[in-house]
């Protein structure tokens, strides 16, 4: 019988309620259908976020891989197409999948070297930001959401969230947030976007230096993926660094890349005050030093 870890049990009963604690109920009979499916055999303790159940495996040939487990929805069912699209080229190959399920077969990194464990987090933001440039090369498969949907969408909640915000300093910052997005919405970019490139999704392996896992994919504007190598290992004072140096790797238009910036925080936002959860300070801190001046 496989191990469901109790911490992913009560991830998905937290942010997915009923359907959450469903999807872990059929995890070990899920698990053991594909490990037989695909002639798999287990080679290490289960690995998990919040999300997702990673299982270390052994193919029929004994290649390594690790079969993935997640529950389906708007944002997972994305993750094949995308991986599919990039084939391997910056990020992690996809060996077999299940659309039914979104059950996947990658191919195994290296769980223990994250980016994560790169002292010098400037070093860290580069190799970020030369994996989106690379990542963000593709055009985006059709049948990924759009980042102009969901940028309209998040102009449409503003307002009632907005009345929620009892500060009146942190409710002007997201209002400035919404203008931001509002300037360009219309133009929302059609390349293949990552959107959770954080340190600890980036892993590596022995056929390249670093590799891209976990997509989010959306269709968009490549600045809409800048904003997790600032707000994770933050840093205030390296806030203006890490935009700067992405923003010149991507060779972003430095207007655009602010104002997608500033929507990624919003979005974050929104999810918050939403769920009833308290405004985060590093996401304001970050909105006030991209609502300032930058260097032209």
């Amino acid at each position: 019988m496989i191990h469901v870890p109790e911490q992913l049990a009560a991830s998905q009963a937290k942010f997915n309620g009923d359907e959450g604690r469903a999807f872990i109920a059929r995890l070990p009979n899920l698990a053991e259908a594909f490990l037989e499916r695909w002639q798999l055999r287990l080679d290490g303790p289960p690995m998990y976020g919040w999300c997702a159940l990673v299982l270390p495996v052994l193919r029929a040939d004994a290649t390594p891989a690790v079969l993935k487990l997640q529950l389906l929805d708007e944002e997972t069912e994305g993750e094949p197409v995308a991986l599919r699209a990039w084939n391997g080229d910056g990020a992690v190959r996809l060996l077999d999948h299940d659309p039914d399920t979104g059950t996947m077969l990658l191919e195994r990194l290296d769980p223990a070297r994250t980016l994560s464990h790169v002292p010098d987090s400037r070093t860290a933001v580069q190799v970020i930001a030369r994996l989106l440039a690379h990542l963000t090369a593709l055009p985006a498969p059709g049948e990924l959401r759009r980042l102009g949907d969901i940028a309209h969408g998040m102009l449409d909640r503003t307002p009632r969230v907005l009345e929620r915000i009892p500060d009146p300093e942190a409710r002007n910052l997201l209002a400035d947030c919404a203008a931001a997005v509002r300037e360009v919405a219309d133009e929302p970019g059609d390349r293949l976007l990552h959107w959770d490139l954080h340190y600890d999704n980036v892993l590596a392996a022995d056929r390249a230096d670093w590799l891209a896992i976990d997509p989010k994919p959306l269709a968009g504007d490549p600045a809409f993926d800048l904003l997790p190598a600032i707000d994770n290992r933050f840093d205030p004072a390296e806030i203006h660094w890490r935009f700067d140096a992405m923003t010149d790797i991507l060779a972003l238009d430095r207007a655009r890349a602010r104002a997608w910036t500033l929507g990624r925080v919003l979005q974050n936002c929104l999810w918050e005050v939403e769920e009833g959860r308290p405004l985060e300070a590093e996401q304001l801190e970050i909105a006030r030093t991209l609502r300032a001046t930058l260097r032209p």
